[in-house]
């Protein structure tokens, strides 16, 4: 299952499932408005109703509470902003994992801690149903163009399963492993060298702004000749225009992946001196009232630690 165009029969658009999706904010509503083109039979909850309501015109049926979301699919989806969110819809009041059949599957696709993945895959064998670990890497404009890179972590039958589901969604699927948890780290890790690169950039582009050469023409510089890579192209341009709205990833989100990457790191003793650096960059980002803009403006962090203006 390594590349969408490469997996064969269990990525075959033409099979309709029910599904069920919670979570529709950013990503996850565009994500679920590609499985309702895709044909899927398709019931959603969000906690903000509103969110929904394109959904429902175009065929999707808007679910009361996450209970009523889980029962009767063949696959559950949630898209959450966090641990505590996800614990909430699963095991809370009205929650989905009674509400779930036997057989069914549940998959994670929110960017969680490996502890949250344990816990939902031994309560899900409880309930003689499957749990799969499938967070996604890519912005809200990748999930709407359904060019998300999934990770997927699971028994590989149950992964086969999730094929006609994953489709619709992303350019591509990742699978690492047969323990759900595996998909987490390889997420969490990912977004720790994310970080670390936004992190370098404002490091950089504070050093050539307080020498007066232009960060633009710094990164056309270094991301021509020196780097290419996607990604300084792509955050290096916003943190050169300091265009950090609308965000595509809260910058109060990237704090909470650091934290998992640290929590990641604690149960192994793996040492992330980075990562501790950039915890406390986010703190000050968003001490200084930046939670809810672009993660990308970690970079500011840098600048004004610079002297330069915020």
């Amino acid at each position: 299952m390594r590349r969408a165009c490469d997996t064969g029969p269990q990525l075959n658009r033409e099979i309709d499932m029910r599904v069920g999706f919670i979570g529709l904010g950013s990503m996850g509503l565009p994500m679920a408005q590609n499985l309702l083109a895709a044909g899927h039979e398709l019931v959603v909850y969000n906690r903000t109703r509103s969110r929904a309501d394109g959904l429902a015109r175009s065929g999707a049926r808007v679910a009361e509470s996450p209970g009523e979301a889980a029962a009767g699919v063949e696959v559950l989806l949630t898209m959450l902003a966090d641990d505590a969110a996800v614990e909430d819809v699963i095991f809370g009041e009205n929650g989905a994992l009674p509400a779930l059949a036997r057989g069914a599957i549940h998959v994670g696709m929110s960017t969680t801690s490996p502890a949250l993945a344990r816990r939902l895959a031994a309560a899900h064998a409880a309930e003689g149903q499957s749990y799969v670990a499938a967070p996604v890497f890519g912005r809200p404009e990748m999930a709407k163009a359904a060019k998300l890179w999934i990770v997927a972590a699971g028994a590989p039958e149950v992964l086969e399963r999730c094929g006609p589901v994953f489709a619709p969604m992303g350019q591509g699927v990742e699978a690492v492993g047969a323990e759900p948890s595996s998909a987490n780290v390889v997420k969490i890790a990912g977004n720790f060298l994310l970080a670390a690169a936004i992190e370098a950039m404002g490091e950089a582009f504070a050093l050539v702004r307080k020498h007066a050469i232009e960060p633009a023409r710094f990164l056309e510089i270094v991301n021509g000749r020196l780097l290419r890579s996607p990604i300084y192209e792509s955050y290096g341009a916003l943190i050169a225009a300091e265009r950090f709205e609308p965000a595509g990833f809260k910058l109060k989100h990237g704090l909470k992946d650091v934290g998992l990457a640290l929590e990641a790191g604690g149960e192994m003793a793996a040492p992330l001196p980075l990562a501790s650096l950039m915890r406390d960059h986010f703190l000050s980002a968003i001490a200084w009232g930046w939670a809810d803009i672009d993660w990308a403006a970690l970079a500011k962090v840098s600048a004004v630690n610079a002297g330069l203006a915020r």
